[in-house]
């Protein structure tokens, strides 16, 4: 072990190749077992010299392992290698590195909305909410009505993301992502109609790739709304594997508007495809081709134009019905349709760059809106299962004081905690200048899930009340829409599967990308010798601190102080052996890994709880450590924990090669498995938080519309559950008469007139209890119908 040491000493002091370090590691321990012979060290030392010889070190290990290495690594396509790219690393490469920085994470600001940005969100949005009745824009309408349409424009909805310099808002990543979460519980008609053209779309392609030309004509007039967008991107056979574009244009000669000019004629066929129906400018994704060599510097493969939807040619106008939420989405089409060059997105210079313009919009749009979308159902949620669940009785009982009601709404009120810290540290990120492809992927799959769980377990509080469809119901539209999250701007199963991990191995790993550049380039052998010898250095000392980590626990690894001292540890042992496995999957199974889709599922689960973990942290830290929300805390790190080691357990059974499986077992978790979640007190006070108003609960639902009006289905139910609240200390005199015989137990009216009359109660009291019985009576009324769909008169 000594000589291990000096080794290693020797190592980082004269920069001695790593694979001596490993050598000399095995060596000791060799030596320790059986004794070593003077001349097995002799041969070991001339080894070790020559392994610190450039020349010989890559004429005898380099060269044959960049054979390996290159036979392993499947071709990658333009395509492949631009989605590889795209974006920008940041946390997620932390967390890659086994040593996450927290102190640099916690040093970001947290983001704030402007003045002008909250009063937008006080005035404009919270007017748009009054407007939108749900139940009349999916019944009656199948739209949003028409002067909804004309506020949204008035008001520049349209154009939150455009700068004000060309007539938009301007607004950050967290003022679009408030306003999306306040709509979110509203209508989901209207938030997906806001979302869209302010995701990936022309604005957002515009303000990146567009020609100044482009930008002085169609930003103004998306920003209000004399133009609406949408974006052609998915084909009845390019879904998920949407780089296989089938639409094509081809660089031709043609007439266009009396003139003879060189231009594109295209065909395509698109589906699925948001705001489409009513759209006026079309921005298409196709297959370029120059067959005739006509473009000046070439420029074939995908590229992306705008099309204004009355061109000859396009057909547009028909519409889906996405899980019966009537917003506008549809097909289109267009045959032979003949365009000038210059309507390609960046003009001409841009053909065939379409794909990277893609792959780099898509890793901010989707950080925003379905991450934005989902918080606001889980936040809308939690309000509502929490009322309901104080308000509505059964033995006498709030439901909510049932354990079996606790478990759902603990998750519910965890979920909503997580998904807030997640959307809000990625917008903080956003508006920072990142655009982070892989942190993309993890908030839209983690949110997204997370909410249609959060809508179950609500729905599953509120029973009969939610299952029926009509004007009072709160949660049936979510519960209905919940698909449609999970399914666009990349399926979820694909996401987690493929995305995450399979992307965030190669894009956020130290080392991986710059040895897959390496084989590019004109001395390959030195550069892949330089990478790959700091790759191995990685390697060794990454699993020395995921060894020391899993045998104390992480007990000593130097983090912030507080409260959540203990989390950071923990998250940055579970962070060693993350980079350790991450390591040995690539090793032991190289481009085999993106067909072991269970193997980087788990894995990206691993990556995805650690990135929730280090938002609930910094949401915490933010906030200045609120007592009040340790719990929420608590859970969170410890639900996370928990799924990190089940995810980690997964991969040890399943990974093929069955002695790196043991050896990784081994070195992460040398004591075994210790986490057992989060506990049935723990998950107690969670309940609680929901149940009654208080600080805790504003801030955990905050940003959801509220309207306070008891004529609205949901301020009917806040006004019950403070009547209700108010009218328990008399409701317990009232029981307590009865259980000493002064007072017969019956029909709560009847019970609340005895004991005004026996003097059992004042009369202010049994007003108060009254109020409470009637407000109560009408939050859990259900609708009922003459007809199906059509309420009573």
């Amino acid at each position: 072990m000594i000589v291990a040491i000096a080794f290693a000493l020797a190592y980082f002091r004269a920069g001695l190749a790593p694979w001596t370090v490993l050598a000399g590691g095995v060596l000791a321990a060799w030596q320790v077992r059986t004794g070593v012979p003077p001349a097995v060290w002799a041969a070991f030392a001339a080894a070790a010299l020559a392994l610190n010889l450039p020349p010989l070190r890559k004429a005898l290990v380099m060269g044959p392992l960049l054979a390996v290495f290159k036979g392993k690594l499947p071709p990658l396509s333009r395509t492949e290698r631009e989605a590889l790219e795209a974006g920008t690393v940041g946390w997620d490469g932390e967390l890659f590195s086994g040593r996450p920085a927290w102190g640099k994470l916690l040093a970001q600001p947290a983001p704030r909305l402007t003045a002008e940005e909250q009063a937008f969100l006080d005035g404009p949005v919270e007017e748009l909410c009054g407007m939108l009745d749900d139940w009349r824009i999916v019944e009656e309408l199948k739209d949003l009505p028409p002067g909804v349409w004309a506020f949204l424009k008035e008001k520049g909805f349209f154009g939150m993301i455009i700068p004000r310099k060309y007539g938009g808002l301007g607004f950050s990543a967290l003022a679009h992502s408030q306003v999306i979460l306040k709509l979110a519980g509203r209508s989901a008609a209207a938030v997906v109609t806001v979302m869209v053209p302010n995701s990936l779309g022309p604005a957002e392609l515009l303000n990146h790739y567009g020609t100044e030309a482009q930008k002085d004509h169609f930003l103004p007039r998306l920003a209000r709304g004399a133009e609406l967008p949408c974006f052609a991107l998915t084909s009845p056979e390019a879904g998920s594997d949407a780089a296989s574009i089938p639409d094509t244009g081809v660089v031709c000669r043609g007439v266009f508007e009396g003139r003879d000019i060189v231009g594109l004629r295209l065909n395509w066929d698109k589906r699925y495809i948001t705001l489409g129906p009513v759209a006026t400018l079309l921005g298409l994704a196709f297959r370029l081709t120059d067959p005739d060599g006509l473009l000046p510097e070439g420029g074939e493969g995908i590229t992306l134009a705008l099309i204004p939807t009355s061109t000859p040619g396009v057909t547009i106008g028909t519409r889906h019905d996405p899980m019966g939420i009537p917003f506008q989405v549809g097909p289109n089409q267009g045959r032979d349709v003949f365009i000038p060059l210059d309507w390609i997105i960046g003009g001409a210079a841009q053909a065939g760059r379409g794909w990277k313009m893609l792959m780099e919009c898509l890793a901010a749009g989707r950080s925003l809106s379905l991450p934005a979308l989902s918080t606001g159902c889980g936040k809308f949620a939690a309000l509502v299962a929490g009322a309901y669940a104080r308000v509505r009785k059964q033995f006498r009982l709030p439901i909510g004081r049932f354990e079996g009601i606790e478990e759902p709404l603990a998750r519910i009120a965890a979920g909503a905690y997580v998904m807030d810290a997640a959307r809000t540290m990625t917008c903080g990120a956003l508006d920072q200048g990142e655009r982070p492809s892989v942190i993309s992927a993890i908030v839209k799959y983690q949110c997204t899930e997370r909410s249609r769980r959060i809508t179950c377990d609500a729905m599953d509080v509120l029973g009969g009340s939610g299952i029926c469809l009509g004007p009072r119901n709160l949660l049936g539209r979510a519960h209905q829409a919940i698909p449609i999250g999970i399914t666009v701007e990349g399926a979820n199963i694909l996401t987690r599967t493929l995305i995450i991990f399979g992307q965030g191995v190669i894009r956020c790993h130290p080392h991986v990308l710059a040895e897959m550049r390496s084989l590019g380039q004109a001395d390959a052998l030195g550069e892949f010798d330089r990478h790959m010898g700091a790759h191995v250095a990685f390697t060794l000392s990454v699993a020395a601190r995921a060894l020391f980590h899993g045998l104390t626990g992480g007990l000593l690894v130097p983090v912030p102080g507080g409260p959540a001292r203990r989390f950071y540890q923990r998250a940055t042992r579970y962070s060693a052996a993350f980079a350790l496995t991450s390591d040995l999957a690539l090793l032991t199974l190289g481009g085999g890994l993106k067909r072991r889709e269970k193997l980087a599922g788990r894995c990206a689960d691993i990556l995805s709880n650690l990135y929730l973990i280090s938002a609930c942290l910094k949401q915490f830290e933010d906030r200045g450590r609120p007592e009040g929300e340790w719990p929420l805390l608590r859970w969170a790190c410890e639900d996370g924990f928990q799924k990190i080691e089940e995810a980690f357990d997964g991969v040890f059974r399943n990974l093929p090669n069955r002695p790196a499986a043991w050896m990784l077992r081994a070195f992460t978790f040398p004591t075994g498995r210790h986490c057992k979640g989060p506990s049935d007190h723990l998950g107690h006070r969670l309940a609680e938080i929901l149940l009654e108003p208080s600080a805790v609960r504003d801030r955990l639902t905050s940003g959801a519309f509220v309207p306070m009006d008891p004529r609205e289905p949901v301020g009917r139910l806040e006004d019950a559950l403070r009547k209700v609240i108010a009218a328990e200390p008399v409701e317990k005199k009232l029981w307590a008469a009865v259980a000493r015989g002064a007072l017969a137990a019956g029909p709560e009216d009847r019970m609340v007139a005895d004991g005004v009359q026996a003097g059992i109660l004042t009369g202010p009291e049994g007003q108060t209890l009254r109020r409470a019985l009637d407000a109560r009576r009408e939050a859990i009324r259900v609708d009922d119908f003459t007809r199906i769909g059509q309420p009573k008169a």
